[in-house]
């Protein structure tokens, strides 16, 4: 196995970095499944739903481009913790909400640091592992989305299960607070690659100094456009889908919380299959060929899992595949931004491609509450999936092939 030719050091990066981007899922996705109890208990409309997804997905974007900048600056590790305690305390205070109001204002906080934490994670990992493993390592990192998510979708059914009905939410967001204690295992065990040093060293030597706005120069400007593009395509498909899915099961497919969440849990599984299998694929056949796979393929899935009028039994056996080409399409992501732009503006540059990304496809869960007023939710999301994932093939097209790229001081 791969994981036995990497590094002790390696491996401790990955270990933080796994379990910082597997809470970072739990935190983020817990708000999905409380929608529905959300929008009774504090008196929300679907469209204010939407906003919270929308405004937390937005203000991540924010948080993920300032983090890569800083982390270009300040270093990959101090970013990473700060990132992470920044988050988990802000999703703890989400359990004190009492008004649409104060929920708005704690879930766009904590979005700030959910986007800076996977953004300094991603390039973290880039950086110190060998190229030849690269795409499987950030993928085996990514995969821990899914994982964090089934945490989230367990925990969900167990509190519900088992707190008084009128705290259960409070419990799930206030349980938002442990990831913090990931901050102590960071700090005793993870260096910035020596990729960074060398590149700060070269600055420091020559005099100069890294300008985050260098991407927006000519020899980087339309690379940077053409990424964001990439990934704006990607976010806008899954945070369509994902945002919506567990309130389309239940009110417009009749499930009860517990059929919901193992129809998820199926999905979920799926997910975490599909992040490993894209990863060891974008090391075989290159990243542009398996993002233009996932992409068509996903939004197969997507338009036919909401459009057409399926029975749960078929609901329940396409959930694997929906998981697998939905999430299995972020596994390289990480790695080929990584790889797209050189080590003076890496962080800075994965920030605001990835995010920019995540901003424009923010809007997907906002604008399909607004749809949903007027027609039913399952074709407000699959039309606007199908849209998104046309766009991911469409930028992979134009950009280059990167496999297999040393990372050094240099680019």
């Amino acid at each position: 196995m791969w994981l036995k030719e990497t590094t002790q050091n390696e491996r401790k990066a990955l270990t933080a970095a796994f379990a910082g981007y597997g809470v970072d899922a739990f935190d983020f996705m817990i708000y999905t499944f409380l929608i529905p109890t959300l929008i009774t208990v504090l008196a929300m409309s679907k469209s204010q739903a939407g906003y919270i997804a929308t405004a937390t997905l937005v203000s991540s974007a924010v948080g993920g481009w300032a983090a890569g900048v800083l982390a270009d600056k300040f270093g990959r590790v101090r970013i990473l913790q700060f990132t992470v305690l920044w988050f988990s305390f802000f999703t703890f205070l989400c359990g004190f909400s009492n008004s649409y109001e104060f929920l708005f204002f704690a879930r766009v906080m904590q979005g700030i640091g959910f986007g800076g934490e996977w953004s300094v994670g991603s390039v973290l990992i880039a950086e110190m592992i060998q190229a030849r493993h690269r795409g499987k390592a950030v993928g085996l990192v990514q995969s821990s989305w899914a994982v964090g998510w089934g945490a989230a979708a367990i925990a969900f059914w167990a509190v519900f299960e088992f707190a008084p009905k009128e705290y259960a939410w409070r419990v799930l967001f206030w349980l938002g607070v442990l990831p913090a204690l990931l901050i102590l295992y960071i700090r005793r065990n993870i260096k910035d690659p020596e990729v960074y040093h060398e590149t700060q060293a070269k600055i420091a030597a020559s005099g100069a100094s890294s300008n985050f706005l260098d991407i927006f120069k000519p020899g980087l400007l339309s690379l940077t456009i053409r990424a964001s593009l990439l990934a704006t395509g990607m976010q806008g498909g899954y945070y369509a889908v994902t945002t919506w899915l567990p309130t389309f099961l239940k009110t417009e497919r009749n499930l009860s919380v517990l059929g919901t969440s193992s129809y998820l849990l199926v999905l979920i599984v799926g997910s975490f299959i599909g992040y490993l299998t894209s990863a060891w694929l974008s090391d075989k056949i290159g990243r542009r060929a398996g993002y233009m796979i996932f992409a068509v393929c996903a939004g197969a899935l997507v338009y036919f899992y909401t459009i057409i009028p399926v029975t749960n039994e078929m609901m329940l056996f396409l959930g694997f595949p929906l998981g697998f080409f939905l999430s299995g399409i972020f596994a390289s992501m990480g790695a080929y931004l990584s790889e797209l732009f050189p080590s003076r503006v890496r962080g800075s540059a994965q920030g605001f491609c990835y995010n920019f990304g995540r901003a424009v496809g923010s809007l997907a869960p906002a604008m399909i509450g607004i749809l949903s007023e007027t027609m039913k939710l399952g074709p407000a999301i699959g039309y606007l999936a199908a849209g998104a994932y046309a766009l991911v093939v469409l930028a992979a097209l134009t950009l280059p092939e990167t496999r297999g790229k040393e990372l050094d001081a240099e680019g």
